[in-house]
Parts: C-alpha cells; structure tokens; sequence
C-alpha cells in the first residue's frame, strides 16, 4: 500500500509538521501505515480524514468535537454532506456581509454617515451575532433552550436587536468596572450584577441555576468566550465566571 511521509503530506496540504505531529498524538488524524524501514505513513484516505478536519476547523469546531463527529456513526457521505450544507449556509451569510460592507464604503464615498438604523437595516440583526451560529446548532441544536432561543429570536424587532446590544455592552462596561474597582463576587453589587447576567440571557432563553453555572464555566473553558471578557479587561472572564458562582452559591 503506498503511504505518504508526514513530511510529504505537509507539502501537499500546507499543513505543518508540527500541526501534523499534533493530530497524530491526539488522535485525530494518526498515520496508518508502517513502511519496511518503520517509518509511519498516510494513506490516501488518512489524507482525506485530515482533509475533513481542516474544512471543520474552517468553521470553528474544537478539535475535541472534530474528533467525536469524525469517529461517529454517520459515514463519510453523510458527514460530507452535512458539511455541505453548513458551508452553504456559512458561504449565504458572507455574501450579505461582502454586500453590506460595500453599501457602507458607497456610503463613505458619499460622505454620508449611516444612522445605527440605516446600519442594521443593511447588515441584518444578526450579521455578527451568528458568528459561532453553526457551532452553536451542532452543540445545542437538539435542546429545548435553542430552540427556545430562535422562536425568542425571530420575534424581535430592529430596535430590539439594538437596545439588546446597547444592553450588553453596558453590562459589560459595569462588569469591567467593578473588576477595577475590586467588587467582591458574593458581594450585594456582585450578586446585582449576576442577575444583570442572566436578565441577559433569559432574553433568548429561560436560564436557571445549572444552565447559569454552565455558561459561567464556558467562559472560561472556550478561548473564545475568554477572548470576548479578557479583550475588554484582562481576567475579565474568570471575574464574570466568580461573580455568577458566587451569586448562585451565596
């Protein structure tokens, strides 16, 4: 059976080495051959797995669910046509954003400034809110709470979609403010906060205890999530984390 060297495969794909070594190590993309001399090599097929995680990374998976999906009951046709049509949907949405972002530069060009309104109204109320949309769906797609979430959704207006916004980014201008300030996670104003949190949250979704504890541990359990608290304010994350465990077990 010919099999390719890893170093041949990063050649081939652009994939590093390094990156390759790392896949083979957790498993998600092993080399299954071994060559007379002991060297281990890739198959055509191991080459298209390795294909496979690259369009899933494309759109944000974690390599732990790449794996779980890869190793699944479903084969590799269904798999690549689920694919398909997740990057059907995710290729739909960029066309509006490529489009959007144009009527803005023809704005520009005619020194007009759009209004917040003008703005939504080219951009949709969820051109940027849908970033992790697809992820979202894989992970939670079977849960009352989504669906919940897209009935609670479809139902808001423009000016909803913009009080919302100017909403969370208050509260996390507050939440910043009170890390600054050294507010305690327990505290009165801590525990206001946390009710601020998932005043947040319940407008998409009803979100008890669990749920709550939940989310606070994604936060800091997704570098993303982690990202979008520490951007504003270094240890942001781990702070929004305290100030909802603290307010659930006070």
């Amino acid at each position: 059976m010919d099999a390719s060297t890893v170093g041949a495969v990063s050649a081939l794909t652009g994939v590093s080495i390094r990156t390759l070594h790392h896949y083979d190590h957790i498993g998600l993309v092993v080399p299954s051959v071994r060559s007379p001399a002991g060297y281990r090599g890739y198959t055509d097929a191991d080459i298209e797995r390795l294909h496979l995680v690259l369009v899933y990374r494309s759109i944000g998976l974690p390599l732990g669910q790449i794996r779980a999906l890869l190793d699944g009951d479903a084969d590799v046709l269904d798999r690549l046509e689920r694919q398909h049509r997740l990057l059907l949907e995710q290729a739909d949405r960029l066309q509006h954003t490529i489009t959007a972002v144009e009527e803005l530069m023809d704005a520009h060009r005619s020194g007009i400034q759009l209004s917040a309104e003008e703005q939504v109204e080219i951009f949709g109320t969820t051109a940027f809110g849908d970033e992790y949309a697809v992820e979202a769906e894989q992970r939670w797609g079977d849960t009352d709470a989504w669906k919940q979430s897209r009935q609670r959704a479809a139902q808001l207006t423009k000016q909803d979609w913009i009080d919302i916004k100017n909403d969370n980014d208050a509260l996390l201008t507050a939440l910043a403010d009170a890390k600054r300030r050294g507010v305690p996670p327990g505290s009165a104003e801590g525990d206001a906060l946390a009710r601020r949190h998932r005043a947040s949250i319940e407008r998409f979704y009803d979100c008890d205890d669990e749920m709550h504890r939940c989310l606070a541990q994604m936060y800091l359990a997704d570098e993303r999530f982690t990202a979008t608290y520490d951007d504003v304010e270094p240890g942001l994350a781990q702070y929004v984390h305290d100030v909802i465990v603290a307010g659930l077990d006070g």
